[in-house]
């Protein structure tokens, strides 16, 4: 689409009343000079008299719907992008207007434009509106002719100065499991600065595929109904996801900073291929190429490539937020068990060897370097990088792992504590198949996260430790909500990490399908060394509130997503306290 903008009005005269003021004497003259002509007077700046220049597509006969709302996302100091979709018949390009105000009512305007989209970007608009200032909030809207949109609201960051940051995370919002009712909590919220989404903002299955048991019964049947492969499959996907009224909710009130992870193209993914994608479905880079064509159409990101999706954003020197690709640009291929494993077990030697090699990579080397930069020259408290998978160590007994993986191999984790109990109370009464279980070592659960790029996540902790970094890690991706302790290999604690919950798609519940997940929840903690907290059930988001002296997460969570009425609860609070000797998770005061 092409974007053209001009400068604020001198002065808000009251006549912003978004009247129709685009009448056929309009027609002759040029887009430049009928907006500078139109001045403080304009009301939402259409397209009937602009088409004759050029432009957008005579749009008086042609009806506009926006029913996908509006959204606005990445913020800066001065700027912030600003997005909608017109619904139309119009086959060519169309004229839309937009507006940025410091009042709902808009009677102070102080940037306004027209931007052209098409059917080649799927009839998105994307504005990257500047020249705002600091800190600030404000009100955004859309026309063409006088067809408005929906009013938005947006906030950009604080230069200096700020003495809080307060961001609401999300991951993992799988449309046929259930309503987005973790959304709509968020969204009634006043006190955000921002929203963080971590990635799966959409799935990729077939309408009969994952979590979507009771899709039909819930009126959220998957759209296509086919697995997402090409372009216009990616675009109906994302069109689906937009059209809910708790994520337009949610992306009207606060602007959204999103990356990726795997379901944006398919499970699993990595630099060359996918879990999800075999060789009948055709090239995987031109499924990847259609996946992040439609997500960057879909999404209020700002991009100067459409595979670079890393990038920083400072909250008033007080939080460096650094966003992370865990997905695409650098990351090999995940290991899997099934290729260590043999009749006598896992071959431990081969596996230690490969999940340990010292150039494995997941973030990959240039944007390694990159991060390096952006960490070195920040001087904001709290380093907070915002990515895809667990960091970290969540090595789990192998005997429950392969049990969860396939029922019958191993013991449930009420069995294996049952078994630790006694092995600490009546050790001689062990069965020799009792103390072979117990002998087994602990496995990373999930060789997709940072436990399965040991060299990777080291360097990255070292890069945090040798800095002298107050470092906060958060992270989607397994539908649970984690709080841990980041230690290096040699046990040097040099951070925490805040876990998201999901917002729809099934956590541990549904793996561990014979364990109560109160208990499950309590086990896993006692297991995992550096695991503070785990909830293993409930759908929910985190809000992380950064001051001079913490950085808080607070987990919330919604009762149900199976009814459009919930309640919401806050099931747990952690902080991090700055400097060395803590930058541990520790109880909030």
């Amino acid at each position: 689409m092409t974007q053209r903008d001009d400068d604020s009005p001198s002065s808000s005269s009251g006549l912003l009343s978004g009247q129709n003021l685009l009448r056929p004497r309009a027609v002759a003259a040029t887009r430049r000079g009928f907006l500078r002509d139109v001045g403080a007077g304009v009301a939402l700046i259409g397209s009937a008299g602009l088409a004759a220049c050029g432009g957008g597509e005579q749009i008086e006969q042609i009806p506009v719907s926006w029913k996908h709302g509006v959204a606005s996302g990445d913020p800066l100091s001065d700027r912030v992008v600003l997005w909608t979709r017109i619904t139309t018949d119009a086959t060519g390009p169309v004229d839309v207007g937009w507006q940025v105000a410091t009042d709902e009512a808009f009677t102070n305007v102080v940037r306004f434009g027209v931007s052209t989209t098409s059917a080649s970007v799927d009839y998105t608009v994307k504005v990257d509106a500047d020249q705002l200032s600091p800190a600030t909030r404000y009100f955004y809207r859309f026309s063409v002719v006088n067809q408005k949109s929906p009013v938005g609201k947006t906030k950009t960051t604080a230069a200096t100065g700020t003495t809080q940051v307060k961001l609401a995370v999300f991951s993992c919002s799988n449309y046929p499991t259930g309503y987005f009712n973790v959304y709509a909590e968020a969204a009634k919220r006043t006190d955000l600065d921002a929203t963080v989404h971590l990635g799966d903002y959409i799935y990729e299955y077939a309408s009969n595929g994952y979590a979507s048991s009771n899709a039909a019964t819930l009126g959220r049947v998957s759209d296509p109904t086919n697995e997402l492969l090409v372009l216009t499959d990616y675009r109906k996907r994302h069109a689906q996801y937009k059209s809910d009224p708790d994520l337009q909710s949610l992306h009207a009130s606060l602007p959204m900073i999103a990356v990726w992870d795997d379901h944006e193209i398919a499970n699993d993914t990595w630099k060359d291929g996918a879990e999800n994608h075999q060789a009948n479905e055709g090239d995987f880079k031109l499924r990847r190429a259609a996946a992040l064509q439609a997500y960057h159409e879909w999404m209020p990101t700002r991009v100067t490539q459409a595979d670079i999706i890393y990038r920083s954003f400072n909250f008033g020197g007080l939080v460096a937020l650094h966003m992370l690709d865990t997905r695409l640009i650098g990351r090999e291929k995940q290991l899997d068990y099934a290729n260590y494993t043999t009749a006598q077990g896992l071959n431990s030697a081969a596996f230690i060897s490969d999940l340990t090699r010292a150039d494995r990579q997941l973030l990959g080397t240039t944007q390694t370097a990159w991060l390096q930069k952006q960490m070195t020259d920040s001087t904001a408290t709290w380093q907070v990088l915002g990515q895809q998978v667990l960091m970290g160590r969540m090595d789990i007994p192998a005997p429950i792992l392969f049990d969860a993986l396939n029922p019958g191999t191993g013991v449930s984790i009420s069995a294996y504590t049952a078994l630790k109990i006694k092995q600490a109370t009546a050790p001689n009464t062990l069965t020799p198949t009792e103390q072979f279980i117990l002998a087994q070592p602990a496995i990373p659960y999930n060789l997709d996260a940072w436990d399965g790029y040991y060299a990777a996540r080291e360097t990255v902790l070292g890069m945090a430790k040798a800095l002298n970094k107050n470092l906060v890690v958060l992270a989607g991706d397994t539908h649970n909500a984690w709080g841990n302790d980041l230690k290096d290999q040699s046990g040097n604690q040099v951070g925490v990490e805040f876990g998201v919950s999901s917002v729809t798609s099934p956590g541990f519940e549904s793996i561990f399908v014979n364990d109560n997940p109160v208990t499950l929840a309590a086990s896993l903690e006692q297991l995992i060394d550096p695991l503070v907290y785990a909830d293993t059930s409930r759908r929910g988001y985190s809000v992380i509130t950064a001051t001079a002296t913490e950085c808080r997460c607070d987990w919330i969570y919604v009762s149900t997503i199976s009814s459009r009425t919930y309640t919401a609860t806050t099931g747990k609070s952690l902080r991090m306290l700055p400097g060395t000797g803590n930058r541990k998770l520790v109880a909030t005061a």
